[in-house]
């Protein structure tokens, strides 16, 4: 059986001119139909090209010839659906401290108004006091 020593020591030339066995094709078809391994581990391990691992799928893939269609989620999707997944309950978590706080500050601003009998809320409908507001004079200096 061929090792990856024996793959780096080759040259460019050489490993144009290499030959897989069948049963090798297969059984690496197979762990790839079983997702033992996937094709850039392959190609990385045996210094084969993407399309020379696809071809051997179509020759010897039992699900190709059974008209089925495997689907992979890569490592990198799936990691980035976890991180995804926490980012959200992490942001969850926080709205959450949000409106607790939203509400306490409320209640309190209720209770001082009962407290102290003055309104404390802003209310926004009502007129605004004669310091705010546009005085109609232009402030640029010429």
């Amino acid at each position: 059986m061929a090792t990856i020593e024996s793959f780096t020591k080759l040259g460019t030339q050489e490993r144009l001119h290499r030959y897989f066995s069948v049963e090798f094709k297969i059984k690496k078809v197979n762990e790839l139909d079983r997702n033992v391994t996937t094709v850039s581990e392959i190609c990385r391990e045996y210094q084969v090209s993407r399309a020379s691992i696809y071809r051997w799928i179509y020759q010897y893939s039992r699900m190709r010839k059974r008209q089925e269609r495997q689907i992979i989620e890569t490592k990198s999707d799936t990691r980035k659906l976890i991180h995804l997944q926490e980012e959200l309950k992490e942001l969850e978590r926080v709205v959450g401290q949000k409106q607790l706080k939203i509400e306490f500050l409320e209640k309190m601003i209720e209770i001082a108004e009962q407290e102290y009998g003055v309104n404390i809320k802003k209310k926004f409908s009502s007129k605004l006091s004669s310091g705010t507001g546009p005085t109609g004079k232009s402030t640029r200096t010429k």
